[in-house]
C-alpha cells in the first residue's frame, strides 16, 4: 500500500530526524569531542610500536569508521529495499549511535583511550550508517518539486536543534556550578550524555511519523541478502548507463572529501594550531551553525533562480578559498571569519548535493540502493580525505599542510562538474544554470 506524498506530518517528521541526529554531528564530532580528545590524550604516543600524534589518531579513527560503514552500506541498503526494512535499519543505527554517545561519559584520560576510540567510532558508524536510510526517504515521501525545499528544511532543522543543545552544553562547560557539576571536565562528559539522550528521544519521535516498513515476503535473511545484492548491482548498471549521474557522483566524491574533512577536523585544528579553549570553540561553532541555517536556504534560492549546478559551483569556489585562508590563518580573530565562511557554504553544499542527486534518480522503487551509491561515495570520500589529512599531519607534524592539500579536492570537483547538466529542464526543475 502506497502512502500519500507531500503529507505535512510525514515531511515534518523526516525533518525532525535531522534535528535529532545533527546533535551528534555538531556537539561531538565538531565542537566538543575533538578538543576534549586533544586535552585528555597525550600529544605523542605509540600503539603496537607505531608512533601517533593525537590529531592523526583521531583522523585515522574517522577513516576506519567510515570505511567499515562504506563496506556494509551496499548490503544493508539492498536488504532495506528488497526486504522492506528501511525504517528498521534507521532505528538500529540510531540506537547504536545514541548508546555510543552515552558510553563516552567514562572516557576520562589516556588510560581510557580504547574506550574513547571505540565509543567515538561506534557513534560515527551509527550516525553515518543511518544516513543512507534517512536520505532515501526523501523521494518516497515527497514529489521532485519539493526536494530542494524539504532537503534545506531538514538541514535547517538540524542546525537549529543542535545549536539549542550546544548552547546548553556551553553553559554547562562555562558555569558547571549552575548545574551542580563539580568541574568543566565532568560537564564536558555530561555533554556527551545529553547528545545520546537527545538523539534517541527525538529520533524515536520522528520514527512515529515516518511511513511504516512494507515487509516483503522472503525465504529468510539469506534470500533477502541475495536479493539485496542483486538489486544493488542492478542500480549500479543503471548508474553507469547515465553519464550525467556518473559525472555528478564523480564531482560529489571529490569535493565531499574536502567538505567532510574540514567539518570533522576544523575544531581540532583550532585547538592545536591556534590555542582555542573548548568554550571558545563552542562559541565559534555556534556562529558557524547560525550562519549555516541561512546558507542552506540561500543555496535553495540560488538554485531556484540559476539552477543546481550554479548553486553548487559558487559554493565550491568559496570552499577552495577557505582551504587557502586556513593555511595562512594565524590569529583567533581571523579564524572566526574563516569559520563564518564555512558556515555559509556548509549546509548549502550538502543540501544542494542531496536534492540534485534525488532529481537524477529515475525510479521510486529502489531509492535506498540509489542513495547507497551516494552515501558510499561520501563515506569513501571521508575515508580518503581524513586519511590524507592524518598522513600529512603524521609526516610533517603540522595540520596546516594537511588543510592546504584539501583545496585540491575542491578544484578537482569544479573541473569534473564543469560539463555536468541535469538531463532535462522541466516544470519541476525550471531553472537554467549559468554554466549550462
Amino acid at each position: 500500500m502506497q502512502h500519500d506524498l507531500n503529507h505535512p506530518r510525514t515531511m515534518n517528521g523526516w525533518a525532525l530526524f535531522d534535528w535529532a541526529n545533527s546533535a551528534f554531528a555538531l556537539v561531538i564530532t565538531t565542537a566538543i569531542f575533538p578538543p576534549y580528545f586533544e586535552t585528555v590524550v597525550d600529544e605523542e604516543f605509540s600503539v603496537l610500536g607505531i608512533g601517533f600524534s593525537n590529531s592523526s589518531w583521531l583522523a585515522f579513527t574517522i577513516s576506519i569508521s567510515y570505511l567499515i560503514i562504506a563496506v556494509l552500506s551496499p548490503l544493508l541498503s539492498g536488504i532495506a529495499d528488497a526486504g522492506g526494512r528501511r525504517k528498521f535499519f534507521l532505528q538500529v543505527f540510531t540506537t547504536i549511535g545514541g548508546i555510543a554517545c552515552l558510553s563516552l561519559f567514562w572516557f576520562q584520560d589516556m588510560n581510557d583511550l580504547a574506550l574513547g576510540t571505540f565509543g567515538f567510532s561506534l557513534g560515527l558508524i551509527g550516525f553515518a550508517g543511518g544516513l543512507v536510510f534517512y536520505n532515501s526517504f526523501l523521494p518516497v515521501i515527497a514529489t521532485p518539486d519539493r526536494f530542494d525545499k524539504l532537503s534545506a528544511k531538514g538541514f535547517a532543522m538540524g542546525y537549529i536543534g543542535s545549536v539549542l543543545l550546544l548552547v546548553l552544553n556551553l553553559a554547562m562547560v562555562l558555569k558547571p556550578e549552575w548545574f551542580g557539576i563539580p568541574d568543566a571536565g565532568m560537564a564536558t562528559r555530561l555533554a556527551f550524555v545529553t547528545v545520546g539522550l537527545w538523539w534517541l528521544l527525538f529520533g524515536y519521535i520522528a520514527f512515529s511519523r515516518l511511513p511504516q516498513d512494507l515487509r516483503k515476503k522472503s525465504a529468510g535473511i539469506a534470500d533477502v541478502s541475495r536479493k539485496g545484492w542483486e538489486e544493488f548491482k542492478s542500480v549500479w548498471r543503471r548508474v553507469k548507463a547515465s553519464p550525467p549521474t556518473l559525472r555528478f557522483l564523480g564531482a560529489f566524491f571529490s569535493y565531499s572529501a574536502g567538505v567532510q574533512t574540514v567539518i570533522f577536523l576544523a575544531s581540532l585544528f583550532a585547538a592545536k594550531e591556534l590555542g582555542f579553549e573548548t568554550s571558545e570553540l563552542i562559541q565559534v561553532v555556534l556562529i558557524l551553525q547560525i550562519v549555516a541555517i541561512g546558507g542552506a536556504y540561500l543555496a535553495a534560492s540560488v538554485s531556484k533562480r540559476f539552477g543546481n549546478k550554479t548553486a553548487i559551483y559558487f559554493q565550491l569556489v568559496i570552499w577552495f578559498l577557505i582551504c587557502l585562508a586556513g593555511y595562512f590563518v594565524q590569529g583567533k580573530t581571523t579564524f572566526y571569519g574563516v569559520a563564518a565562511a564555512v558556515g555559509l557554504v556548509m549546509g548549502g553544499i550538502q543540501s544542494m548535493s542531496r536534492s540534485t542527486y534525488a532529481k537524477l534518480i529515475p525510479t521510486r522503487e529502489d531509492v535506498t540502493s540509489y542513495f547507497s551509491f551516494y552515501d558510499i561515495l561520501e563515506k569513501l570520500a571521508i575515508v580518503g580525505g581524513t586519511f590524507i589529512f592524518a598522513l600529512l599531519d603524521l609526516i610533517t607534524g603540522s595540520m596546516r599542510l594537511s588543510l592546504l592539500a584539501l583545496s585540491f579536492f575542491f578544484a578537482l570537483g569544479m573541473i569534473i562538474l564543469w560539463k555536468f547538466k541535469l538531463p532535462e529542464q522541466t516544470a519541476e526543475n525550471p531553472a537554467t544554470d549559468l554554466f549550462g
